[in-house]
């Protein structure tokens, strides 16, 4: 299943050097990954254009809170600590940083994989 390549892009070039990412096809789409941890990606085509970001559940409020994110909700379950991103909003400079500052402050202390 195919994913947007125009909004990976956008986060591939957010994430450009920062030390341990990686790409790898999840989910039907593309995750990043930090030091092996996911860390936000886009979605495969049956989801919609979007991304994902995993903040982790002491962080979702702040996320929530940025225009243009909802719950990230996979097979119909609410997953905590996951936020959902429309392809408008993530092309926004200040929000996407904004997201990928709480993924990274949640992602990075994890030991690598």
């Amino acid at each position: 299943m195919a994913h947007d390549e125009g909004l990976a892009q956008i986060l591939r070039d957010a994430l450009t050097g920062t030390p341990g990412v990686t790409e790898k096809r999840m989910f039907g789409g593309l995750c990043f990954l930090l030091n092996g941890n996911m860390l936000c990606g886009v979605h495969g085509e049956k989801a919609g254009p979007g991304a994902m970001f995993r903040v982790g559940k002491q962080n979702e409020a702040a996320a929530l809170a940025i225009e243009g994110a909802g719950p990230m909700s996979f097979t119909g379950r609410k997953m905590g600590g996951m936020v959902d991103v429309t392809a408008e909003a993530l092309a926004d400079d200040a929000s996407r940083a904004e997201w990928l500052r709480l993924a990274l402050d949640f992602v990075g202390p994890m030991p690598s994989k």
